[in-house]
Formats: C-alpha cells, structure tokens, sequence
C-alpha cells in the first residue's frame, strides 16, 4: 500500500484501524468532525462540574475479549477497574440475583438453577478467549483448535434462538429467568425474536470469563490513549474536520480510506455503483435509547444493599415484564414500565468527581417521548428515595444523541438493527463487508461486522484489507 492511509471517524473502530495501519508501519492520518476524539468513548461533564459521566460506552467486557484490542495492547495503555460484582438484577419479592466474576458463586445464588447456569453460560466461560475470539471473527476462513470450533458450534446452536424460549428451556426459577432477560435485552431486539439468546449468552459469558470492567477515568481515557498511542507511531489525528465527499481526501494524498461511518452517511459521502447503492439503502436501523445522567449525593439507596457493589443494573422484573417491555418497543410503542439498563461507576471507579449515575431505556426509532419519568420510576421501584439524592441531571433523546454522534442515526446506538437477518448481511452479504466497491475504500463502524460494542473488530478487519491494497485514487474525480 502506497500513499497515505486516510481514517474518517475516531469511535472504537476507526481507532483501531488508525492504530493497526500506523503500527504496520503505513503513514495515518486521523479525521474526526467533532472537536473531541472517541466518538462513543467521549466522556463529558453534562451535569456538574467536575462531574465525569461517559455519554457512550462505560463498561468494556469486549474490550478485554477483543483479539484487537489484545493485539494493540490496550491493557498496557490504561488500567481497567472492576466492581465488586459485575452485575445485578433486582426483584420485587425477593434478594437480587448477582452476576459475578466466578461462575460457581453466581450459580451458587442461583439455587435450583445453578447447576443449568454452570452447564451452559459456565461451559461457554470455561471455552475462553478461543470461543470469543472466533464469535467476534464471524466471516473469513476458521483458524482455531477443533475444540474452539466444537465450542462455538454448541454455542452458535444455543444461541440462535429468542431469548425468552432459551430461559423457558434451560431455567426453571423465575430468577435465574429474569437475569439472563436482563442480559438478552442489551441486543435491543424483541425478546421472542431469534438470536437474542445468543446476546444473553455472550454477555454472561464474559462476565465470568473477563469480567465487565470500566476504564478509570472515563472512556475519554481508552480514547485519548489510543491517539497518544496513533502519534507515537508517527500518525496524525486531527478533530474539527468534518468529511463531506470523499473527494476531499485527495488533498491529503490517501492511498485508502477507511471509513468509520454507518450507510447514511456513506451513501451521500461517494457516487456509489447502482446496485450497491440499492443494497446499502435496504440497510435496516434500530430502536433508539432515551440515556439520563445524573449527579448524586451519595449512593443510590437501593432495597437489596447488595445491588451497590454492582458496576451494572438491570431492571425490569421478571422474564415476562422485560419480554413485554421489548415487545411494546418493537412495535413502535412506548413502554410504561420499560427496561432499564444502569450503569453506576463509582461501584468499580472513584475518580470521577463523586456518584455519577447514567441510565437509558429503549424507545422506537427516533422517537421524540421524554423517558425521565418512566426511567426514574423503574429506579425508585427498586430503590425508594432515589430521586432525593439527584443534585443534577441531564437527558438526551434519539435526536440529541445523533447530534452527538451521527452514527447513532436516530438514536440507534448499534448502529443498526441486530436481527438475524442483518448479522448475516451488515450492511450488505459479502464475504468481505468492510470492502466497499471503490477501489481502496473501506468501511469500518458498528453498520459492519461484528456489530455494536467496543472491540474495535471492525477497525481491525479494515485495516487488514487495506493493508494488502494497492493504491487506487480514481475514485477522487466522481466523489
């Protein structure tokens, strides 16, 4: 590869491309239109200040699990803190189910269910880092032992079907029903749909197999690092500069581009073969999320004091109240009694500024319904006297969250709906997808495989494809 290579957006992927390029030994230069690097890694004061809340992801499960991330090192770039128990899952009537970094203390809650947790989130864990490692390089030819392979089969089978039939199946209790709900309802998906079982299972998996860590600090810290870390090895990173066309890279002498940007965006930005351009367009969104962040007192003052240690909450109920609730946003509705994903930092890290607190729940695409009365409610539901310790918060909706960020394309913090359908063809069926028909141009974000969350794998598959290309600038004249 000749010539510059050009990275457009600095989320998770376009770092790691940037990082992976540069590394390589290639000349990198970073673009991103924001005025701060990261895109959904940026921490911002949005309550008090001196009050560090992160507007995108806190908890970095794969980013301890990514073959990217271990290959750039990034244990060695910033330090990860873990919470006391990774998650839980609060309960009317009941203790809280808890979600621990060892798979025999979370089964040992569990009762009559724990020997069916150990057989099946256990038996994924004690697979490893193989078994991830493979479910995050879903395309491309099978490199792994036999045993790895065998491991991801039984799970790629477990896992296909709708959560709500997998926790009928294999549990009993309504406990151990209700966490593994509150772990499939992180896909976004409608829980009776297929393959959000595989999103509970996978995120079980790494709760015992990496933990789900935070990075102290903020994710702005895992941000900045990986820039420091671009410039060390001599590449440039650049914010304030917005790509428009793609024919306004030709100034910077790029020899390939990789894009960390979803189809929208990609769609105005080049002049686009026809049939491609329709198969991008077929390209689905999801549902959106309402977050809230707020500064506190002190802790939230939960009923069940064992919900504190937990870096991660979810609540919602039981399996058929968390069933419900996703079902109502799948159709377009707004649930009274939503699902509730909660997030308090200061359970793993004390260093920002004092109890922070952020939340969302799913709401439809684009949708305009201010959620902080329906959030709040599912909190001192669990927590009675929660909104007695609020100094300060601060919301943002699908639209404020696409100004944010425009890859959240109405709200949609996966860039794009995962359904069975689109895993298989995101954001369109290629053996290669992050290969785009310009010669020399690539795209890397959460629209492309393995999806959402903060492993970089997308950035790292791009950068791999770019590294064997040659320099191919006829695509400036028609961009």
């Amino acid at each position: 590869m000749s010539g510059r290579a050009v990275v457009v957006g600095s989320g998770p992927n376009g770092l790691v491309a940037a990082v992976a390029l540069a590394a390589a030994g290639r000349e990198v230069v970073l673009l991103e239109a924001a005025e701060r690097f990261g895109g959904g890694l940026r921490s911002e004061e949005l309550t008090l200040p001196g009050r560090v809340h992160d507007v995108g992801a806190t908890v970095m499960a794969l980013a301890l699990a990514s073959p990217a991330f271990r290959e750039l090192g990034v244990e060695r770039l910033v330090e990860f803190a873990h919470p006391p128990v990774a998650a839980a899952h609060p309960l009317d009537d009941r203790p809280a189910v808890l979600i621990h970094r060892d798979a025999r203390r979370t089964a040992e809650g569990l009762g009559a269910d724990g020997a069916a947790w150990r057989a099946c989130v256990g038996a994924a864990a004690r697979a490893g880092l193989p078994l991830t490692d493979l479910l995050l390089k879903p395309l491309g030819p099978w490199s792994g032992s036999p045993r790895a392979f065998a491991s991801a089969a039984a799970f790629g089978l477990a896992g296909l079907a709708p959560a709500t039939t997998f926790a009928r199946r294999v549990f009993r209790t309504p406990e151990a029903r209700a966490a593994f709900a509150g772990l499939a309802a992180h896909s976004m998906l409608d829980l009776r749909a297929p393959l959000s079982g595989a999103y509970g299972l996978m995120l079980g998996t790494l709760a015992h197999l990496v933990g789900w860590p935070l990075v102290r600090g903020g994710s702005q810290v895992l941000a900045d690092a990986l820039v420091g870390r671009l410039r060390e090895l001599g590449g440039e990173a650049v914010t304030g500069h917005r790509v428009r066309r793609l024919g306004e890279l030709a100034e910077f002498g790029a020899g390939v581009v990789v894009l960390d940007v979803t189809p929208r965006q990609f769609l105005a930005m080049a002049d686009l073969p026809p049939a491609y351009r329709r198969r991008l367009r077929r390209y689905r969104y999801g549902p959106a999320v309402f977050k809230m962040d707020w500064a506190l007192d002190g802790p939230v003052p939960w009923r069940d004091p064992a919900v504190a240690a937990a870096g991660t909450v979810h609540l919602g109920g039981t399996l058929e109240e968390i069933a419900l609730s996703e079902a109502e946003m799948a159709r377009g509705r707004h649930s009274p009694r939503p699902y509730v994903l909660l997030v308090q930092p200061y359970a793993a890290d004390p260093t920002r500024g004092g109890h922070t607190l952020w939340a969302y729940c799913h709401v439809p695409h684009g949708s305009p319904v201010d959620m902080t009365a329906a959030i709040e409610a599912q909190i001192e539901r669990y927590a009675p006297g929660f909104r007695d310790r609020v100094l300060a918060r601060h919301a943002m909706g699908p639209a404020a969250l696409e100004a944010f960020d425009a890859n959240l394309v109405g709200g949609d913090i996966g860039g794009g709906l995962a359904s069975l359908v689109q895993f298989a063809r995101r954001p369109v069926w290629s053996p290669a997808p992050w290969r785009t028909p310009l010669p020399g141009v690539f795209l890397c974000s959460a629209a492309t495989p393995p999806g959402a969350g903060t492993h970089g794998m997308g950035g790292w598959q791009a950068a791999r494809l770019a590294l064997r290309a040659r320099q191919r600038p006829e695509w400036w004249g028609g961009c």
